[in-house]
Parts: C-alpha cells; structure tokens; sequence
C-alpha cells in the first residue's frame, strides 16, 4: 500500500504519524514537505472532501495568521480558506494523510491507523 503524508518535520505529531507510516511493513511512504511543496488548491480541495472535513477544519490557527486574514471569522468561506492555503501553506493544518483507504487529518497521531 502507498501512504502519502503531507509533513512538516518541526512537528511533532506529524512527526509521529510518520513514524507510524515507517514501522508498518508493505507501505510505500511519499514524504511530501508540504511548505516548501505545497498542495494546489484542488488538491486540498479534494484532500477535505475525501477525509469529510471542511476547509475550516483543516485550517491551522496556532501559530498561523489565520485569525489576522479574517479566516476565523464565522463569515469566512470554504473558498477563501482554501485561496488562503495556497498561497499561504503554512495555514494548513498537519499532517495529512492519503491512502487507498482514504484521508485522514491525523491529529492524533493514531487516526492514521484508520487508512493503512
């Protein structure tokens, strides 16, 4: 089986879940840093969809400027969060995971065991 993760090294869940793709025997890891190779925005797009959350639900807001774009705010769109996380990847929350089995954002580090 083939796991792609969208990984940011300095976290440590993302970090984790790694590890949890890397200790299972037959799956082939895709390790994509995903701030210095971002999704498109039809990729996240279809990322959410696929895991059954929204925009809203994968935006990162600790540590991120999310609430000074107004993406916080109840009248935000799903498409101006997905245009935000574009351009701006560091707005998307981590890590997530994509299997044939599906898509998980894996916080905790243990909802990947769900996909593989």
């Amino acid at each position: 089986m083939k796991a792609t993760i969208w990984h940011n090294p300095k976290c440590g869940t993302s970090r984790k879940t790694l590890a949890i793709l890397e200790e299972t025997p037959e799956i082939e890891v895709e390790v994509i840093e995903y701030l210095k190779n971002p999704p498109t925005r039809a990729k996240l797009e279809q990322l959410y969809r696929d895991a059954g959350i929204t925009p809203k639900d994968g935006l990162r807001v600790r540590g991120s400027p999310a609430a000074d774009l107004g993406l916080m705010d109840d009248d935000a769109t799903g498409d101006q969060i997905l245009d935000a996380m574009a351009s701006n990847p560091v707005l998307i929350e981590r890590p997530l995971v994509e299997t044939e089995k599906g898509v998980k954002l894996c916080r905790p580090q243990d909802l990947v065991r769900e996909i593989i």
